[in-house]
């Protein structure tokens, strides 16, 4: 029966996701908000929603290392298996100016999720992600929110030629998008998205356990693998669209808003104690985030195309990593 559920979820998040994107590509085009926009609020929001569901649930029955497992877990597959695969699908032609100061406060977040967890190794402490951390997070949260609000008004008045020339060019189409109709989709995605997420994470969950394995590497692998589903596939959607911007918002804005939205919420909730044996994890997160941070920066063109050799090559190290954590435990 878990094996019928699985796939069962397989499908709601393959098509939430579809309506999900074609919901959030509208809207961009209608308001004349860049899709990169896009991908870092309404799509990664959305599709942060199952580790938000998960992570809280898992705080509130105590069961704290599957909810910063998860999280952890999301963000290294978000990183390496959602953008590989998208670029193995479709090649990307990134835009540096559109994702620069995300990518940095990616990686800026999560050096300082990595302190707050520690810091107990500087003390000999027990490593704890207190309430007080996880006000921080929240505070982090809202003022990112509020960053993304004064991007989205400067891009507006900066790209107006651009959304001017667009219109022109397919006056059309626009006026033809429904608004509400739109903002349906985005519901009703939405709603596939976080429902098959949940199925998917309940059933493979189920036989897990049944296979033996540990909370930690349940977090680390069955359910974070389970709720970046819908990164992966809404991704990889928007990619075959030729909506590259949301694609890479995506992953970058869903990896953000899972250590300030989540961990600060879960961890508010219920104070939460850390395995010593996790700082391999955030490390290897660190450095593969920064690698493909010089892959896209160190090029000196105003873009950079990553393919299905990088694609390839960032699949390859997920593999690697599943194979050592699974040792590891």
């Amino acid at each position: 029966m878990n094996y019928i559920l699985l796939i069962i979820g397989f499908f709601l998040l393959i098509k939430g996701a579809d309506i999900f994107v074609d919901g959030a590509s509208k809207i961009s085009k209608k308001l004349g908000i860049p899709s990169v926009i896009v991908g870092l609020t309404i799509v990664s929001l959305g599709t942060s929603a199952p580790e938000l569901a998960v992570s809280i649930i898992s705080s509130l029955q105590g069961s704290n290392e599957i909810a910063v497992g998860n999280v952890l877990g999301s963000n290294i597959f978000n990183t390496l298996m959602v953008l590989g695969v998208t670029l193995i699908i479709m090649p990307l032609i990134i835009k540096k100016s559109t994702i620069k100061k995300d990518f940095f406060i990616n990686i800026a977040v999560t050096t300082l999720f990595l302190l707050l967890t520690f810091n107990g190794i500087l003390f000999g402490k027990e490593n704890y992600i207190s309430r007080f951390d996880g006000l921080l997070l929240l505070i982090g949260c809202v003022l990112y929110i509020v960053f993304l609000i004064w991007t989205v008004k400067g891009s507006k008045t900066n790209n107006a030629k651009d959304v001017a020339a667009e219109m022109a060019i397919a006056s059309t189409d626009i006026e033809e998008i429904n608004i509400p109709k739109s903002i349906l989709s985005l519901i009703i995605g939405g709603i596939g998205i976080v429902l098959g997420g949940k199925i998917v994470v309940d059933s493979a969950s189920s036989i897990a356990t049944a296979w033996g394995m540990s909370d930690k590497l349940v977090g680390l692998t069955i359910v974070a693998m389970g709720t970046s589903l819908p990164e992966l596939v809404t991704s990889a959607m928007a990619a075959l669209k030729g909506e590259e911007d949301m694609a890479l918002g995506n992953i970058l804005g869903s990896n953000i808003f899972n250590i300030l939205l989540i961990i600060g919420a879960s961890s508010i909730i219920s104070p939460i104690l850390v395995s010593s044996t996790l700082i391999v994890d955030f490390i290897f997160l660190i450095l593969v985030t920064i690698l493909i941070a010089i892959l896209i920066f160190a090029h000196k063109g105003k873009e950079k195309r990553l393919g299905k050799l990088e694609g390839i090559l960032f699949v390859a190290l997920y593999i690697g990593y599943m194979s050592y954590i699974i040792f590891r435990n």
